[in-house]
């Protein structure tokens, strides 16, 4: 984003007044659609583990687990999910967030048991949130691969933005990650314990505070992603930078960006691809449509995330 675009009184945030008032629309119709979607019921494909650990109240105590129940003795890739800023209120909500708001374990059933189609096609035109030539595309994939499954755990995601000190409470979630959460996970869940096979990912707030761990800790992620992250025009190019480096010193990472047509983030996320383009970084791009709100994560956001790291390498 250009600075003649920027309000003249950017925010401490990096953002926009527009950027928080989109925000501040598209959470209240996710509020508004939560009701009748709710915590779904008890699945087929999954266990769901609500899971206490030790650690700073203020940074986290508390995460979700799906376990898959249809892989047997196989073991699977672990993918660490991270919430936005609307569920920072206490650690539950935090931890359901994915699951009970984003629409987590639906999109998980539904990928599991295909063809796709959308929860909301009957609502018109401002409900739409697949493009017919992709959610053919989405249906064909898995013709040809079915849904593998993933662990997935979900911890609490600490409001950042509040924290006295910022860099130090970035540090400490991202040491909390990779000390307490992940190995938890793994004792949990049948998983594959490498680099290579931990994912992160997280959505707005989720993908600022993901990326941050993602370059704190990148010995321990193979992949990293994000939907619609709140990242912060002025961070893009010393993240494309640092992204880079991270590939150049630790192999080889797979990375994915996720926003749509009228996310409140959409310029920044396309300007971070456009950096990671000149910074010769190989990443995925997807912009379906939408705005920045729940009913979009719960129709193709999530559902697309989801299945862009089931198809990586195993």
């Amino acid at each position: 984003m250009s600075a003649a675009n920027q309000s003249a009184n950017p925010t401490p945030l990096g953002l926009t007044r527009r950027h928080l008032v989109a925000t501040a629309v598209g959470s209240l119709v996710g509020i508004a659609g939560r009701q009748a979607f709710g915590a779904p019921p008890a699945s087929p494909h999954f266990d769901l583990r609500d899971i206490e650990v030790a650690g700073d109240k203020r940074i986290g105590r508390r995460f979700t687990l799906m376990v898959p129940k249809h892989v047997g003795t196989r073991r699977v890739p672990l993918l660490v999910l991270l919430h936005g800023l609307g569920e920072t209120g206490d650690q539950r909500t935090g931890a359901h967030a994915w699951v009970e708001r984003y629409g987590l374990g639906r999109a998980y059933d539904r990928l599991r048991s295909p063809p796709i189609r959308s929860i909301y096609a009957s609502k018109g035109p401002a409900w739409r949130f697949w493009e017919a030539q992709r959610l053919a595309e989405v249906n064909a994939l898995l013709t040809a691969q079915p849904f593998r499954g993933l662990a997935i755990a979900c911890p609490y995601t600490p409001n950042v933005y509040r924290a006295t000190n910022r860099n130090q409470t970035l540090d400490a979630y991202a040491q909390w990650l990779v000390d307490t959460v992940i190995p938890r996970a793994r004792k949990e869940a049948k998983v594959l314990s490498d680099t290579a096979h931990t994912y992160l990912d997280g959505c707005s707030l989720g993908g600022y505070v993901g990326l941050e761990v993602f370059l704190r800790q990148p010995g321990h992620f193979g992949a990293w992603g994000s939907v619609q992250g709140a990242l912060g025009a002025h961070r893009v190019k010393r993240y494309a930078k640092r992204i880079a480096a991270v590939i150049r010193d630790h192999g080889k990472r797979h990375i994915h960006l996720e926003t749509s047509t009228n996310d409140a983030f959409r310029k920044v996320n396309r300007q971070l691809s456009r950096e990671l383009t000149k910074a010769a970084v190989a990443h995925d791009w997807r912009m379906p449509p939408g705005p920045h709100n729940q009913p979009f994560l719960r129709d193709s956001g999530t559902l697309e995330m989801l299945l862009w790291h089931d198809r990586l390498p195993r």
